[in-house]
């Protein structure tokens, strides 16, 4: 394995967007002072932790609120069993680890669901050994076979509190090393078979097989220093296509970081992380660790995060990585991504998002949201906004977002927005919960004049919200669509998706999920109706560790599809298996 030539911290990517070893950026950096920043972030995160290893100690019983426990698709119990008592005080003059370390839970997504309650099996094993349960059992781990939330965002501070349920994997979560060090380690390993027809609008089929493991070690000394590391190989077997970016990342790592606690403002900490990281923000619609694919998303860089009851604040500057199969990761010196983020929670079930974003690229080998006879870098500014939650079984979402920037000689002027309606029919069988929703990105109606209007989606979860077919992306697209979610049993999740998707503007591109443009009429004669797509997805919720899913989607041409790739009918079937520890 080669080593890169950057300093620590350098390595893999895990998104749509990347590039082959072929594009890797040569010779020495164009941007000198944020080479020179990469050094200082490796070279200075280490040196913080090292002086805060040595630093006075806190005080013991330091307040962090207990942030609910959640999965990327369905809402989970966010207190503890009836019968578990509150956590032990620590001992006078040892460190209280009741509550800590701090843990970001992860946002609720758009189109979310809410997870049975009540007296119930939920698991296939609850239901083979007889114990039914009087409530959803506390578990970090959402009962769902893709979780986007980063491993180390999982919550296992229940287990300070007398009265939990036992685990097979107790003895590697909150190793306690003296008073002062505590340790956990976990991992996890999925194999899925995919069975695509014409996914890449070629008329070309394929099946296959994608495995991918992960291992994590996690460090804390009290709640002032974290060390967090994570490996991961992704591989692919059986494909006659040529493999995606996306689907082979041999032995390389996910994360590697570094967080020092520099501040507690109103009984909350705040830390700087620096390293290789995650991120996952909002409704994953711009930014996300995008699950669905074997290699993840991870990116590059320093942030700063301060998280209380009601009010997250996260700034951040990082940079995409580069999955290079066989070789070690490095970040794209090319492109900077950088942001501000907040989050306010009013009242229990209900959101606020507010940020803005900024992803400056001079990557030109990059095709993502530029016609082919643009040359050069680009600037995009993103301002944002969310409100989502449920109230009195009513299930709600709005999200608007507007660009605007330079993309080589062009101005650039984009928007989306994201709305949804749903119901909740609490109490009735099977736990149902229907939405209507309508997504809209635009797009560029002439490419000769001085104006950009494509809408750039950035980095996220495409998958979830547009098909899992992955033929559309949230770039110059109306997408009308409905959704129904059923629990058959409360370890059985369904869900059946509709989308009916038109080009906003029928003059650009039809863009995929990963953002690339795929087709296009420049006379617009092609139309604009794009097709119709199905979905259907069923999880089994074999244990806590153990989950099955398999999953269904057609996607069935319009007239913009039967004109431009004549034939064309893509399908997808997969079966996933999953197991966390």
């Amino acid at each position: 394995m080669k080593l890169p030539d950057f300093p620590p911290f350098q390595a893999p990517s895990a998104g749509s967007k990347t590039l082959s070893a072929t594009h890797r950026s040569q010779g020495p950096s164009p941007r000198p002072f944020l080479k020179f920043c990469n050094f200082c972030l490796s070279a200075g995160t280490l040196g913080l932790a090292l002086q805060a290893f040595a630093a006075e100690p806190a005080p013991a019983g330091n307040k962090s609120s207990e942030p609910p426990l959640s999965g990327s698709t369905t809402v989970a119990p966010t207190t503890a069993p009836a019968s578990a008592a509150p956590a032990t005080p620590a001992a006078p003059g040892k460190f209280d680890w009741s509550k800590q370390p701090p843990v970001s839970p992860p946002p609720r997504p758009g189109v979310f669901s809410i997870a049975p309650t009540g007296p119930g099996y939920y698991s296939l094993m609850d239901l083979i050994t007889g114990k039914k349960r009087d409530a959803a059992p506390v578990f970090p781990y959402a009962p769902y076979a893709l979780m986007t939330t980063p491993a180390f965002d999982m919550d296992f501070r229940y287990r300070e509190k007398p009265g939990y349920e036992p685990d097979f994997f107790d003895p590697l979560k909150r190793i306690k090393l003296g008073d002062d060090f505590l340790l956990t380690l976990g991992g996890s390993f999925w194999y899925r078979y995919m069975k695509e027809n014409d996914l890449r609008l070629t008329k070309a089929d394929d099946s296959y097989h994608l495995i991918r493991s992960r291992f994590h070690a996690d460090l804390w000394y009290r709640d002032n220093v974290r060390l967090f590391a994570e490996f991961i190989d992704a591989r692919s077997f059986g494909q006659s296509l040529a493999p995606l970016p996306t689907d082979v990342n041999r032995t390389d790592m996910l994360n590697l970081f570094a967080d020092v606690k520099v501040a507690t403002v109103k009984e909350a900490p705040v830390y700087i992380r620096g390293g290789r990281q995650e991120l996952l923000y909002g409704s994953q619609r711009l930014i996300s660790t995008l699950d669905w694919v074997n290699t993840r998303r991870t990116f590059q860089g320093a942030k700063a995060f301060w998280r209380t009851a009601d009010l997250d604040l996260d700034a951040f500057w990082v940079r995409p990585m580069i999955t290079e199969p066989d070789r070690f990761d490095n970040w794209d010196t090319k492109r900077d991504f950088f942001g501000l983020w907040s989050t306010y929670r009013p009242m229990k079930g209900q959101l606020v998002d507010l940020y803005f974003l900024s992803l400056l690229n001079d990557n030109q080998t990059l095709a993502f949201n530029r016609p082919a006879n643009i040359i050069g870098s680009s600037n995009t500014q993103t301002l944002g906004g969310r409100v989502a939650g449920d109230y009195n079984q009513f299930l709600y979402e709005l999200e608007g977002m507007y660009q605007f920037g330079k993309l080589a000689n062009l101005d650039i002027s984009a928007f989306a927005v994201a709305s949804g309606a749903g119901y909740h029919f609490k109490g009735q069988p099977m736990n149902p919960q229907f939405w209507l929703r309508y997504d809209f990105a635009s797009g560029d109606s002439n490419p000769n004049d001085n104006r950009y209007n494509t809408f750039n989606q950035l980095f996220p979860f495409g998958n979830y919200y547009l098909g899992w077919a992955d033929r559309v992306g949230r770039q110059n697209i109306h997408d009308f669509n409905a959704q129904l979610n059923l629990h058959p049993m409360p370890w059985a999740t369904f869900t059946a998706q509709y989308h009916r998707f038109y080009l906003a503007n029928k003059r650009d591109f039809l863009y995929n999920a990963s953002g690339n443009a795929t087709l296009r009429d420049i006379t617009g004669q092609s139309g604009s109706h794009v097709g119709d797509e199905i979905d259907f997805r069923f999880n089994v919720h074999v244990d806590r560790h153990q989950d099955v899913l398999i999953g269904y989607s057609k996607l069935f041409a319009g007239d913009f599809l039967k004109a431009r790739a004549p034939g064309v009918a893509p399908s997808l079937f997969y079966v996933q298996y999953n197991i966390r520890f």
